[in-house]
């Protein structure tokens, strides 16, 4: 069973207004973290070779909680603005991140002051779920109708067992963190629409299931091209109008054949922080984009696209205009 849903802005307004990443000092080659958790060295020529892989960055001796201090440390434009932050949404991949009843999230509410805020965790669209974070963040502002609110949506996870350090033949996680600001309003970073594809038949351990992680590898293009025209098509635009794509760092080998089939240019995808940071868990969609505001690669008015994956499986996209 399939499911696709797009969701227009309408009469409510999205906007990014501050994108800050933290990236761990230390960085481990795939061959150290792959003698770590027991790949093959065919394994570990298919993630160099073909997916792009080099580096990724890990803080073995951080917490969770240390992971998103240090995102919110970097975000000079929540000084003086805690009190107008309403929610506090936690962007996570994995459903269990620390031991009961550890809450690194309310920690993190007292050490900012954002205790106002109501703070809760987004974990159903795995990967993707920085993307719905924002959605939500913009749907329950809208609702509130203060135009002066903001929500903190944070992202950034440990790889503390296997299944968070690996996704079979696909990609290696790693340990950067990120913080976004989100407003009911704005002119720069305004989400233009959402789109969603889910696919339940995906769900399972793909470590252990080799026919299912086949099927899924089989239908993992041409449902995310799918998921990128509903965003399209939601916002009035096509390729041509779009400056950057902003991927997922999974892996780089999946765009080069996602750019091939939609003939987009793979020169407009930004895909340096695969082999240099890695797979972050769904913080890749605001580490892609603080890459692409500093690099300079985004002028005013531009439109990008965003996507991500999620196992399980989730296909979501975004659309926004810088």
């Amino acid at each position: 069973m399939c499911d696709l849903r797009s969701v227009g802005i309408l009469a409510r307004v999205t906007a990014l207004e501050a994108v800050a990443v933290h990236l761990p000092p230390r960085l481990e080659s795939i061959e150290d973290v792959g003698a770590r958790i027991g790949l093959t060295p065919r394994q570990l020529r298919l993630f160099r070779r073909f997916h792009g892989l080099d580096r990724v960055r890990l803080d073995p001796d951080g917490t969770l909680l240390d992971l998103l201090d240090a995102a919110l440390r970097a975000l000079p434009e929540l000084r003086g603005n805690e009190h107008r932050v309403r929610y506090l949404l936690h962007a996570r991949s994995m459903p269990v991140a620390v031991p009961y009843p550890l809450n690194p999230l309310h920690r993190l509410q007292e050490r900012f002051g954002l205790t106002g805020a109501n703070a809760f965790t987004v974990t159903q669209q795995a990967c993707a779920a920085s993307l719905l974070a924002v959605d939500l963040a913009g749907r329950l502002l809208a609702d509130d109708g203060d135009p002066s609110a903001l929500a903190l949506v944070v992202a950034g996870e440990k790889t503390f067992t296997l299944d968070a350090q690996l996704v079979p033949d696909t990609s290696i996680f790693a340990e950067a963190s990120a913080a976004c600001l989100v407003s009911p309003g704005g002119t720069r970073d305004r989400v233009l629409s959402y789109a969603v594809r889910q696919r339940p038949e995906f769900d399972g351990r793909l470590a252990e299931d080799p026919q299912l992680l086949a099927r899924y590898q089989r239908e993992y293009q041409s449902t995310m091209i799918e998921t990128l025209e509903a965003a399209l098509d939601q916002a009035g635009l096509d390729l041509s109008g779009i400056v950057l794509l902003l991927p997922h760092n999974v892996n780089q080998a999946s765009w080069r054949m996602i750019c091939r089939q939609l003939g987009y240019p793979l020169d407009r995808v930004v895909l340096d922080n695969v082999p240099s940071v890695g797979h972050s868990f769904a913080a890749d969609a605001f580490i892609n984009l603080r890459s692409a505001i500093t690099g300079g690669v985004l002028r005013p008015g531009d439109h990008y696209l965003m996507a991500a994956a999620g196992v399980g499986a989730t296909f979501s996209a975004m659309v926004l205009r810088h």
